[in-house]
């Protein structure tokens, strides 16, 4: 059965996505607290509960860990982006853990970017490490993936496309908001990764709502077998799933494409910025931006983060 772990200033908290107990543990980050499930089980069972809603919360991932991320892993978002689903290789990108923020802070935009953009996202947490040459099985996903939490993978476009590399783009200060909650889940629950959806929205506006079942091209079993080759992973490490359709930047039509690359860059760049000035779906000063992970018969609940936009 999932329990639901916060974070706040005074500690941590386990429960139901409503109602959760202190948990008795010195624990600074969150690979400490994953090393005692002992004191994490029995405040999910106590009596002496609080309402989540009555907490300050702070991201359930702490910082410093790694924080990898999958590259155009759903279909939708693919095609949205002019490319093929059946064509597109398994990749990773790496972002800053000092990028990742609570899931009521504020997202802010450097002074000097202009295309803020946004992307719901769900987060695999290591349970423990991940050695390179783990052979990763649907047997063994829930020796290393103890839970999910909602992500936002927030990016600077200009910043990404010009310089045609992810890491600065999306490693900015708070362009990671994770949580409410670490939702531990029992294999069964992990078991169930296909049925849940992802809903994003920006002032109330429904901007991106999709099911991992029939999108999502790459699952955790193949992205921690492919990452395995390569790369160690560590108790308390974070992994971004990808994100579907509904991202503020999209790919122009394929003829638009063709003639726009026959350009100098310099021109093209300036067609681009032109263009992506008059679409309003980017990130504003202001905006509430809320992201949602669940099950659609809602037996499995990562819950809403809600952070508001600032301009720095």
């Amino acid at each position: 059965m999932s329990i639901s772990v916060y974070r706040t200033p005074e500690g941590w908290w386990a429960g139901t996505a409503d109602d959760v107990a202190r948990v008795d543990t010195a624990a600074a980050t969150t690979a400490q607290l994953l090393a005692d499930r002992a004191a994490i089980e029995r405040a999910a069972t106590s009596t002496d509960t609080v309402a989540v809603a009555g907490l300050k919360l702070l991201a359930p991932v702490t910082a410093p860990c790694r924080v990898v991320a999958q590259m155009t892993n759903f279909a939708s978002h693919v095609e949205d982006t002019g490319g093929n689903p059946k064509t597109v290789p398994l990749t990773f990108f790496r972002k800053a853990s000092g990028s990742i923020t609570g899931p009521v802070d504020e997202i802010v935009k450097p002074e000097h970017v202009r295309l803020l953009d946004y992307e719901v996202e769900i987060g695999l947490v290591i349970g423990r490490e991940l050695p390179v040459g783990t052979a990763v099985t649907a047997a063994n996903l829930p020796d290393y993936v103890c839970g999910l939490v909602v992500t936002n993978d927030v990016s600077a476009r200009d910043v990404q496309l010009t310089k045609t590399q992810f890491y600065e783009a999306k490693s900015y200060p708070t362009f990671t908001p994770v949580g409410p909650a670490l939702v531990l889940l029992d294999a069964g629950e992990l078991g169930r990764f296909g049925d849940l959806r992802m809903q994003l929205r920006v002032n109330g506006e429904p901007r991106q709502d999709s099911r991992v079942d029939g999108d999502m091209i790459y699952r955790p079993v193949q992205a921690l077998a492919a990452l395995a080759r390569f790369q160690t992973l560590s108790a308390g490490d974070l992994v971004l799933t990808g994100t579907p359709v509904g991202t503020a930047l999209s790919a122009p039509p394929k003829a638009v494409q063709k003639i726009v690359g026959l350009l100098p860059d310099d021109v093209k760049w300036k067609l681009f910025f032109a263009g992506q000035a008059k679409n309003s779906k980017y990130l504003h000063d202001g905006d509430v931006v809320e992201a949602s992970v669940f099950t659609d018969d809602g037996k499995i609940k990562l819950g809403t983060q809600r952070n508001v936009v600032r301009y720095s």
